[in-house]
């Protein structure tokens, strides 16, 4: 069996949780507790340019605000 994580043919999702961190997806998995959809389904390649166009820090959304930056 392919591993559904790195098939380039395969249709993903972007997943956001709720301390904004991104996750790519196979839209033929069931989404996890406490991830929502945010952009997909579509192409692997185009999953991952969205992560890297909206995602620009990585750090979690309580570590931003306790910095007083969010």
């Amino acid at each position: 069996m392919a591993d559904p994580f790195s098939d380039p043919n395969a249709d993903y999702l972007v997943l956001v949780n709720a301390e904004g961190q991104h996750s790519l997806w196979p839209a033929s998995a069931q989404v996890p507790a406490g991830w929502e959809v945010t952009h997909g389904p579509t192409g692997r390649q185009d999953c991952l340019e969205f992560v890297e166009g909206s995602w620009r820090d990585m750090r979690p959304a309580t570590l931003i605000a306790s910095a007083g930056e969010g």
